[in-house]
This record gives C-alpha cells, sequence and structure tokens, in this order.
C-alpha cells in the first residue's frame, strides 16, 4: 500500500468513524483535536486502525502518534 493510499483510506475511515468531514483531516493536524477523543473513542480510533490496516498499536507507542502525519509515518512503516 503507497502512502497516497494510506492517506486516502486514513481519511475516508475516519471521517466515517468520527463523523467529521475528511478536509479536517490534515498532515499537522493533531488526531485527539480534530477528532474530538476521548479515552473510549481512542480504544476506538485504536482497533479501526489495527482492523484497517492489520497494524498492531501499542500502548506505549500512542504517545508517539500525535499528528495524523505520524498516524500515516506509523502506518507505512509498520505495514
Amino acid at each position: 500500500m503507497t502512502r497516497e493510499d494510506i492517506i486516502a483510506k486514513v481519511q475516508s475511515t475516519l471521517a466515517e468513524e468520527f463523523e467529521v468531514e475528511e478536509s479536517v483531516i490534515t498532515d499537522d493536524a493533531v488526531i485527539y483535536d480534530t477528532l474530538q477523543l476521548d479515552s473510549l473513542s481512542l480504544v476506538d480510533l485504536v482497533a479501526v486502525i489495527q482492523y484497517t490496516f492489520k497494524v498492531k498499536i501499542p500502548v506505549e507507542d500512542l504517545p508517539k502518534v500525535k499528528t495524523f502525519k505520524d498516524l500515516y509515518d506509523y502506518i507505512e512503516s509498520h505495514q
């Protein structure tokens, strides 16, 4: 999967799952603020990413993933 494929899939999947416009999901946008996550919806986010991309995200890696660019990088490097 190319980086462009990852970005498109993340945007469409998360926009639908968290009921936001795809246009707000930009590289430098902070995931927690953009998707208005609380602790429960963070679990949902991790589950959606793991299911969609078959990428395991350990709890200790979550603080490293702040922006959508971080998320794209993480998925790309763990495929």
